[in-house]
């Protein structure tokens, strides 16, 4: 009977630590499936290797079976016209995007992408964001929508790459040109043709004659994704500075995270931000003196001061549509102005 009463106290002892044990080894949230988010990128699956890719696989790996991040290239799922609809239903749960392509329906969409010479470097989008008040209207206008602004940052200047050498304005008038919307009403006034289609249907548009070039990136894009071997020149004026793109995700969606994941997540959007920014700007440094696709050609500069007088005029026109447009209008004229008084580096003359 001893024998058996220790034996039987011994065996009790150990399930319930062999049980405690389990318990421990395996937390509630390792045994329940993942969470699982989709997410669609502006970007066709050359592009995404680099603006968003290595991001995502960081997350998905650093997430360790927690949650999953299935990730989706331009209009793979939905059509890039349609990624705010598709993100605020719930049919995707996160979207990396401008406001200006996916058409979300927000007050601050017309400055997403290349609002017209808002911005000369790729710096400049990070620092209005965070240092002059942009983050909170967009976070704001976004929570009236019912989507998470998750964060902003910068891509690539915007250039003309074209079939024909562009050398004045003159030479703009009348190209069929694939740019995007507010960049296009903007550029229209010099007699550029602004031109939609679907993003993977570009380099086939330039081949047939449809489009006479594009206005949508720099030089880095055109080579990557396979644009360089369409187009003849490349424009060295540029639109603007820099694209201003974000992440976005489904609110909802969103709340549902816990905290480690969220703040797991904003680093690895983070972590794309700063890949772009040296990724951008080593290549189209490097892809105009070294690159032997594209002649460069040059519009000059006491010509070109045309148009940059012209988006003056412009910033006006959108400021006087809300008082959330002329908010922002504002804070692009106070950070233009606070640039050229530092003078170099930050602004030259």
């Amino acid at each position: 009977m001893t024998n058996r009463r220790d034996f039987l106290k011994k065996a009790g002892i150990g399930g319930v630590a062999a049980a405690g044990a389990t318990a421990l080894a395996a937390p509630a949230v390792r045994a329940q499936a993942p969470i699982k988010w989709r997410l669609q990128t502006y970007a066709g699956p050359a592009l995404a290797e680099h603006v968003i890719k290595p991001a995502i696989d960081a997350f998905n790996k650093a997430a360790n079976g927690e949650m999953v991040i299935e990730l989706y290239t331009a209009d793979q799922l939905v059509p890039t016209g349609e990624l705010f609809r598709a993100m605020q239903q719930g049919t995707i749960d996160a979207v990396q995007s401008d406001d200006d392509s996916m058409a979300s329906p927000t007050e601050v969409t017309v400055f997403g992408g290349y609002f017209p010479f808002a911005s000369r470097y790729s710096l400049d989008v990070p620092v209005l964001f965070n240092q002059y008040g942009l983050k909170e209207i967009w976070e704001e206008e976004y929570a009236k929508v019912g989507v998470k602004h998750i964060s902003a940052g910068s891509w690539d200047p915007c250039h003309f790459a074209t079939k024909e050498p562009i050398n004045s304005l003159a030479d703009l008038k009348g190209k069929r040109v694939f740019t995007f919307p507010t960049a296009g009403r903007f550029m229209s006034q010099f007699g550029v043709v602004p031109v939609t289609l679907p993003w993977e249907d570009i380099e086939v548009a330039v081949q047939t004659g449809e489009l006479d070039g594009i206005a949508w990136s720099g030089i880095t894009e055109d080579y990557t994704v396979g644009w360089a071997d369409v187009t003849n020149y490349f424009l060295t004026n540029n639109i603007s500075g820099a694209w201003a793109g974000s992440f976005f995700a489904n609110q909802e969606r969103w709340n549902e995270l816990p905290d480690h994941l969220k703040t797991l997540l904003q680093l690895a959007m983070d972590s794309s931000h700063y890949y772009r920014q040296w990724w951008y700007w080593g290549g189209e440094a490097s892809l105009r003196v070294n690159g032997d696709k594209m002649k460069l050609t040059t519009i000059p500069d006491e010509e070109w001061a045309t148009v940059e007088e012209a988006a003056v005029t412009f910033w006006d026109e959108i400021a006087a549509e809300s008082e959330t447009k002329a908010k922002v209008v504002e804070i692009f004229k106070k950070y233009n102005a606070d640039m050229k008084k530092a003078g170099r580096p930050y602004r030259y003359g």
